[in-house]
């Protein structure tokens, strides 16, 4: 239980940072419209690359769908942010006394599936259905106004990823500094993608849980973190 206390808490806390890049200053982000969109001047567009599209995917894209494509970065960016969480305190707290849902888990976090009960996964497609509920009104359009051959629009005014939700008040005011925190998130999202994709590949292969492979390669875990040994 404590476990399970700890990781809602855990998840909350990085919802919150995340999501408050695009958040509830609905009142500034509606005002704001397609005024601040250029494909080479929006979030995440960084030196030394650039707008990356080595695969030409936004070439004949308009600026719907290029929004389209960043909203579903964003969001599996969240995701990962919050699998690269999981992957770590999931096998902080593997083999030890603590449980979910009175289930405890072993082994690597690959494994965790198969181990974890049905009632949480229950919850938390009750959770995930609310939040994607709540994106979809606020980002697309009803389908009644949307054409045939454009499936999946999004409204005019609506900025990628902007869920509405800031708790802490953290979104900017001013341009310049919102469009450095998208960035961030962005940065953040992408760096999480690579590693989480590394857990997976990489468990797949030896069957070892990420913390394992530290100590197989010469760290040992003592009272005060990793320490090298000879």
């Amino acid at each position: 239980m404590r476990s399970t206390v700890g990781s809602i808490g855990a998840i909350g806390i990085l919802l919150m940072g995340s999501a408050s890049a695009f958040g509830s200053g609905r009142k500034n982000s509606r005002q704001r419209g397609l005024g601040w969109f250029s494909p080479d001047k929006i979030a995440g567009v960084v030196p030394p690359t650039g707008f990356w599209d080595p695969c030409g995917f936004c070439d004949k894209a308009d600026e719907a769908t290029i929004k389209r494509y960043r909203e579903a970065e964003i969001t599996h960016g969240r995701v990962a942010m919050l699998a690269s969480v999981g992957f770590i305190a999931g096998e902080n707290i593997a083999d030890t006394s603590y449980s979910l849902f009175g289930t405890r888990v072993t082994g690597p976090a690959i494994t965790h599936f198969d181990q974890i009960p049905e009632q949480f996964w229950y919850t938390l497609l009750f959770f995930i259905g609310v939040l994607e509920l709540n994106r979809a009104n606020n980002g697309w359009l009803e389908p009644d106004f949307i054409p045939v051959d454009k499936p999946g629009l999004l409204r005019r005014n609506y900025i990628p990823g902007d869920l509405g939700f800031d708790p802490l008040g953290l979104m900017p005011v001013r341009e310049d500094d919102l469009l450095t925190m998208q960035t961030k998130e962005l940065q953040n999202g992408r760096l999480a993608m690579l590693a989480v994709a590394g857990f997976v590949a990489q468990e797949l292969v030896d069957g070892r849980g990420i913390f394992e492979h530290l100590e197989y390669t010469g760290y040992i875990q003592s009272s005060v973190g990793y320490t090298k040994y000879y």
